[in-house]
Formats: structure tokens, sequence, C-alpha cells
């Protein structure tokens, strides 16, 4: 009986730290953000799909008089092997990827631009007095 009660208690013992350490990731803002990231990520892909399907690819069939690839196989024998699939899956990649490409170039733009502006409101609040003493030590330097 107090082998169970013991076994129990260390149970008890290991859930407990389990649970606590369980709540101090989830505490961290890291599962947060990899939260949010999931989230937006999944609705980003959603957006991308449509681009992909009912934007790019009607403008891509007008060009090669065909808008679905998957249906292209080669039978041999009782064999059938589906290369329209395989095709079909690389142009969804490549416009999915360059669509990607295109969004993180313009984001990085974008906060480039942001914090060169940061920068240059920190460069011209600088105090005359400051200013001053900067001129006062290149003088210096120059002997």
């Amino acid at each position: 009986m107090k082998k169970k009660n013991k076994k129990i208690k260390e149970i008890e013992k290991k859930s407990k730290g389990f649970f606590s350490e369980f709540k101090a990731f989830i505490q961290r803002g890291n599962a947060f953000d990899l939260a949010i990231a999931v989230v937006i990520g999944n609705a980003f892909s959603k957006i991308v799909t449509s681009l992909v399907n009912d934007i790019l690819m009607p403008f891509i069939s007008l060009l090669l008089q065909s808008q679905d690839f998957s249906g292209l196989a080669l039978n041999i024998g009782k064999v059938n092997i589906n290369y329209g699939i395989f095709i079909q899956n690389i142009v969804d990649f490549l416009i999915i990827a360059f669509c990607i490409f295109t969004f993180i170039k313009l984001m990085n733009k974008l906060f480039k631009k942001k914090d060169e502006d940061k920068k240059e409101e920190t460069e011209v609040k600088k105090d005359e007095s400051i200013i001053l003493l900067e001129e006062i030590r290149d003088l210096i330097k120059k002997k």
C-alpha cells in the first residue's frame, strides 16, 4: 500500500512539474508569436491560393490553352504516370514563391523606409549644445 501511495505522489509531482513547465512555455511570448504567425500564414495562404487559382491561372490558360495540367498522363501498359499533376504542382509552387518573394520585398522596403525616417528624426533632434560640443571635438581632432 505504501508503495502505491509513493508512486502516486511521485506521478503527481511529475505531472505538476510538467504542467508548470507547460504553463511557463505558454506564457512566454514565443508561443503567442508562433500562434499569430500560424493564423496569419493560414490567411495569407488562402489569399495566395486564390491569386493563383482565380487570377493567374486563367491568364496562363489563355497562353497555354489549358488551365489545369493535372489531366496530363502517360499510359504505359497498366501503369498510369500522372506527370501533369507534377507539372501543376511546380507551376503552383513557382507562382506562390514569386508572390511571397514580392510581398517580403515590399515589406522590407516599407520597414526600411520607416527605419530611415526614425534615424532622420533622431539626427534632427540633437541639442544645440551637443552639436557645439561635437564641432569642438572635431576641431581638436584636427589639431
